[in-house]
Formats: structure tokens, sequence, C-alpha cells
């Protein structure tokens, strides 16, 4: 694993271990961020007094828009409900509430102050987008992720106060853009249920571009 210092750079992802850490360290600057995301690369920890963690891991979980599962019950869902959503109308609304749901097996959130603050930074340069979903005016489910402008949307968190909210914006999101790829990270049954896969990290860098 690699310590990043102040310079600016990345080791090859190929250096990253086989559970896909990759290096420690540097900082959450918008240029690393953006640079970070471009190669592949994406932060995840847990500590806001401890080092950064890089990851990039092999396999990749992502969705290709064209294979999106949608069941029979969750069109019942986006045809009937009374759900609104928008697009960027409240970011650090939607990445307040990811941080702090509560989610199965999971004792605190990866989601720490500093990040939070540098992903608010990142929409405000129209980097950072986020997902919101409303039920009789109140946010009760969204997304946020990076948009690397090259056709592929890293997607990094999403939350539910009421039932099948964040799969709301998910398929919202997707039936509503064209990108020609979702990043999801890592495996979730929640994601696969609706048509993530995985695929070889170096298939995925191809991607990006």
């Amino acid at each position: 694993m690699y310590f990043l210092n102040k310079d600016l750079i990345f080791p090859d992802v190929s250096k990253a271990s086989s559970e896909g850490l990759l290096a420690y360290g540097g900082d959450l600057s918008v240029d690393r961020l953006t640079l970070a995301y471009k190669l592949g690369i994406f932060p995840w920890y847990d500590d806001d007094h401890g080092p950064i963690l890089w990851w990039s891991p092999d396999p990749r979980f992502v969705l290709f828009p064209d294979h999106l599962k949608i069941s029979k019950s969750m069109r019942q869902v986006m045809r009937n409900s009374d759900f609104k959503i928008t697009v960027n109308k409240d970011f650090e609304g939607v990445i307040t509430n990811c941080s702090n749901i509560k989610r199965d097996g999971q004792k605190g959130t990866w989601i720490t102050k500093d990040l939070k603050e540098a992903y608010i930074k990142l929409h405000h340069l129209g980097i950072a987008k986020s997902v919101e979903v409303w039920l009789n005016e109140e946010l009760v489910g969204g997304l946020y992720g990076i948009d690397l402008e090259n056709g592929v949307f890293c997607g990094e968190s999403m939350f539910s106060k009421v039932s099948n909210a964040s799969k709301v914006a998910f398929i919202s999101f997707i039936q509503n853009t064209n990108y020609k790829l979702i990043d999801c990270q890592v495996y979730t049954n929640h994601l696969e249920s609706l048509g993530a896969e995985e695929i070889s990290r170096e298939e995925f860098l191809k991607y990006l571009g």
C-alpha cells in the first residue's frame, strides 16, 4: 500500500491489494478527488482522525443503463406514487441524510465530516450531483455521485426514509440521463436487483477514457 504525500499523484491501480486498497494519506482537495475518479479510484474510510484510504477494486460493480431491471411492482410504484423527483435541488440534504441513515451491519458512517465538506465543494463546481425524492414536500430519498463528463457517473451513496424512495431516485436518474455506465463501486444486493453486475477493473478503466 502506497503513502500519498502532497504531490498530486496516485500509484497505478494494478498495485492495489486483493481487496482493492491502493493507497493512504493525501488530502481531499478538488484536484486530487477529480484525478482519483478519472483514474478509477475513490476514497472510503471511516474516521476523520485517521488516514484517508483510496480504493480501486477488481472486479468493479457497475450498471449499464440498458441492463436496468425494473420489477412489475416497482413499475407500479413509479406510476402511482406521489413522489416528486428533482436534480441538484438539495445536495447538502442528500449527503447529510446519506451520512446519518442507519444501515444493517454498519456501526457508523464512512461519510466523514471532511468528506462531506469535500463533496459539497465538488457540487458547487458542478462535479458532484444529487437526485432528490420528495413526498409531501419532505426529502425522503435520494442519491449523489460524481459526473466525470465522459459518460460515466460514479455513484457514491443513496438513502431512503420510506419504502422504495432510493430505488425511485436511482431508476428515475438513469431513465432521464444518457450515461454509458454507472459506477456502483462494490457489490450490493440492492443494486444487483436493479441490474448491476461485476466487470473487471481493466474493462471498467476503458470506459473512463
